[in-house]
């Protein structure tokens, strides 16, 4: 019987252990994981962020679609306008200003186009993953609107955001809502997020 006992012991001394060690384990492996899923996912955010701003360079407002964003910056590009020539020492001494030499002939303005791609990311870039939340097969949100400020001025806003629930699928689900508990408190948003529907934030990440 006593034999028994000790075992018993045994096996509970090691069960509890190894609770023990997992307890402490567990939130270690969580933030690990975390902090690798979250720098990749806030890299895609500044990169959606990049892209919206170059789209509303050429059309004055964002979008709401990654279909339109992606090929946008796939498939259009910039107008680079160039100066060919330059005003002489003797012509900026008589005050011959830049549209005068124009005029004259003596600066050339030459129009070219750079695309998008090169413009903002590079060529190898891989633009059709940007709409793609990092280790899961889900899209960020996206969206755009126009808001009025208090100043009652219309501004063009967008969003892309993912939840933490999404974002941190596969782990432990207590800690995600303790995670998200604590950054909601800290942000107002129980995930990562750029821009704002709500405000104009310039574009800021709740991250930064």
């Amino acid at each position: 019987m006593r034999i028994v006992i000790k075992i018993l012991l045994g096996v509970a001394i090691i069960v509890l252990g190894y609770l023990v060690i997992e307890s402490i384990m567990e939130p270690i492996r969580f933030n690990k994981e975390k902090k690798k899923r979250e720098d990749a996912t806030i890299q895609n955010l500044k990169d959606i962020r990049t892209a919206q701003v170059a789209y509303k360079t050429k059309y004055a407002k964002y979008t709401g679609s990654f279909d339109t964003l992606i090929n946008f910056v796939k498939f259009d590009s910039f107008p680079v306008v160039m100066a060919i020539g330059r005003i002489s020492d003797s012509l900026w001494e008589k005050g011959v200003t830049e549209k005068e030499a124009i005029k004259m002939g003596i600066i050339i303005r030459d129009t070219s186009y750079v695309s998008v791609l090169d413009s903002i990311f590079s060529t190898t870039y891989l633009i059709d993953s940007l709409r793609f939340i990092p280790y899961c097969h889900e899209e960020f949100f996206l969206a755009a609107t126009k808001i009025e400020t208090a100043s009652k001025v219309q501004v063009n806003v967008f969003e892309a955001h993912v939840l933490n629930s999404v974002l941190l699928h596969g782990l432990n689900k207590q800690l995600i809502i303790n995670y998200s508990a604590e950054r909601e408190k800290i942000t107002g948003f129980k995930g990562l997020k750029v821009g704002s529907l709500e405000e104009a934030t310039n574009n800021a990440g709740n991250w930064e």
